[in-house]
């Protein structure tokens, strides 16, 4: 007698490897067994309706049958009632659907869908405040099906849902539907409707609860777009949480009814804030072909004190210019778009290929008005100026101007960084007089815009400045107020600030005297640019600048042209734009390469 052992675990590994072996042929044949079901291909007849073919398809669908099923008559049975139930909720309650197998597992459907029922009444009836209101009244008399439409029961579903979603986003928080039916006599081919809403009270606004810190009350209450005891509108506090969250003063913020506390249907509007740090800090480092390697450090406060004025500083250094700005900004009325903005600056520049080199101090008051989602903004100002500058080997100056301005900007953009259709135009004026605290009468004012168009893959940018200045002593015009053409953003071509009036100068490094640019009273300058994007996030661009700096406008101009190739790369952080420039003019005829990063306007 022989006995043979197992070790037990031996055993329990083979049924372990025997379970698993299971479970994966059982998964193989579902997925099998899935792709059959895939393979069925239906060909309906007989049925115009889109929407309606689209829901038998749906049906269909969710039906699992095997084409190979499809001989039994149960399965062909199965088949006409899911078409039978997919038009019925078009009011096709008596259809008829012959089935029938093809070769190739395409199975032909030729559906007669036969009389549809028709609407024989519709009782509609409001209980409540919302009878007396005429827009919640006017809503709900809008119900699509009248007597004698064919019965559509998901348009008699969506008006139900779209009444409950309009009551509650109108403060109609206690709405429901106290009585709705849907009678069906399909002997006749008729059905009749029955809505009966129970409106309740239409809540109002309250007051506004701050739930955190409460630094910002001033801010919240003053951009608030309702009053208390206003009747509650959703859009209304949509608009609310748009505001808080552009005004510049949150990392997040969110306003939202409180209706569990609502008390005599007054319900308050709870505000949860996150306010931004006390201080940020920016700093950019990027080069250009205008300005070479630049360095940029920002330093932001939101926050001075609870009225909600804020302070911002930047410092700008690259080798022809270095500046630094710092802004004061009182909100006013609307505190993202209308304020008063304190500025006061240094900045010196000295540009290699000019004759200019100058010293500026400056301070001016701005007063920015702008309406609520309007592209349109005004400025006011009143600026002083003391610049100390010297041009070409004249002796240095210094001159100080106190100059009363205006300048109104459009700017429309269908996308921050990747602008595919935008317009931007500005017009600007200053002023200063002798007998009013400038040493000089001098008037300055200019108008510039642009223009970007996009058709399928075909791109055009159109830019055009013009700008003038009038003055009894153009010698004591500080250099920053002159004007310049020439670089990145004007004609392509010619190096930054190398279009104006020239003059000879000593250059101290060679020990010879050359021509440098020294400003100019006008100004003119046009561009037109194509590209075409040939694959995704790129585009091949062309383009033609033309534009003059000039002192006497009387006669002939004689424009400097800039034309060349281009290339865009539209990047995660804004178009890349590279270009080779060829520029002609009577001083100069050579080439030179353009690179820019970020949005065109």
């Amino acid at each position: 007698m022989h006995f043979t052992l197992f070790k037990s675990s031996n055993f329990l590994n083979f049924t372990i490897q025997h379970k698993r072996l299971a479970i994966y042929l059982m998964a193989l044949c579902c997925l099998f067994h899935n792709v059959t079901l895939l393979a069925v291909d239906y060909d309906i007849k007989g049925v115009e309706n889109d929407k309606l073919k689209d829901n038998i398809k749906l049906h269909l669908n969710n039906l699992k049958v095997e084409p190979s099923n499809l001989a039994d008559p149960f399965w062909r049975e199965q088949v006409a009632e899911t078409v039978a139930t997919a038009v019925k909720p078009f009011g096709y309650y008596n259809s008829e659907t012959l089935v029938e197998v093809k070769k190739d597992a395409v199975v032909a459907l030729l559906v007669s869908l036969n009389s549809p029922l028709k609407v024989a009444n519709v009782t509609r009836e409001i209980i409540g405040e919302g009878r007396q209101d005429d827009e919640f009244r006017k809503r709900f008399n809008a119900f699509p099906l009248k007597p004698g439409d064919t019965l559509e029961q998901p348009v008699y579903e969506a008006f139900k849902s779209s009444m409950f979603n309009y009551a509650l986003s109108h403060g109609y928080f206690d709405f429901n539907w106290q009585a709705t039916r849907l009678d069906l006599v399909r002997e006749q081919r008729e059905a009749n409707i029955l809505l009966i809403a129970q409106s309740g009270r239409r809540y109002k606004f309250g007051g506004i609860r701050i739930v955190g810190e409460d630094k910002a009350v001033a801010i919240i209450e003053r951009i608030t777009p309702f009053e208390k005891g206003e009747p509650y509108s959703a859009e209304k506090l949509t608009e609310y949480n748009r505001r808080l969250n552009q005004s510049g003063y949150f990392t997040r913020v969110i306003a939202r009814p409180v209706v569990n506390k609502a008390v005599d249907y007054v319900v308050p509007i709870e505000v949860t804030a996150l306010h931004k740090p006390r201080d940020a800090f920016n700093v950019g480092v990027g080069a250009a072909t205008d300005t070479g390697p630049r360095f940029r450090l920002r330093w932001e406060r939101p926050w001075v004190n609870s009225r909600g004025h804020s302070v911002n500083s930047e410092l700008f250094l690259s080798e022809p210019e270095q500046s630094l700005t710092m802004d004061y900004r009182i909100p006013m009325e609307n505190i993202s778009n209308d304020y008063v903005s304190i500025e006061a600056g240094y900045q010196f520049i000295e540009y290699s290929n000019t004759a200019t080199q100058s010293e500026t101090l400056s301070l001016s008051t701005h007063r920015y008005w702008q309406e609520t989602d309007s592209p349109w903004q005004q400025d006011g100002s009143v600026t002083y100026l003391k610049e100390n500058y010297r041009q070409g080997d004249e002796i240095p100056r210094t001159t100080e101007l106190v100059m009363p301005g205006y300048a109104i900007r459009y700017l429309k953009k269908d996308d921050f960084l990747n602008v595919t259709k935008g317009l931007y135009l500005k017009g600007y004026f200053q002023i200063g007089r002798e007998d009013l605290l400038s040493d000089i009468d001098i008037m300055k004012g200019g108008v510039e815009g642009k223009i970007i168009r996009t058709y399928g893959k075909h791109r055009w940018v159109g830019r055009a400045e013009l700008g003038a200045i009038k003055t009894n002593d153009f010698d004591r015009v500080p250099a920053s107020l002159r004007f310049f053409a020439g670089g990145d953003q004007s004609v392509r071509g010619f190096a930054y600030r190398d279009i104006s009036p020239r003059s000879e100068v000593f250059n101290p490094v060679t020990g010879e005297r050359t021509e440098a640019t020294i400003g100019a009273k006008y100004l003119t300058t046009q561009s037109i640019e194509y590209a075409y994007q040939f694959k995704d996030n790129w585009r091949a661009a062309a383009f033609v600048d033309m534009g003059t700096a000039t002192n006497d406008i009387s006669g002939t101009i004689d424009y400097a042209i800039g034309v060349g190739p281009g290339i865009h790369w539209i990047s995660p952080f804004g178009p890349v734009r590279f270009y080779v420039a060829r520029g002609f003019s009577d001083y100069e005829d050579s080439w030179r390469i353009h690179f820019m990063i970020g949005p065109e306007l």
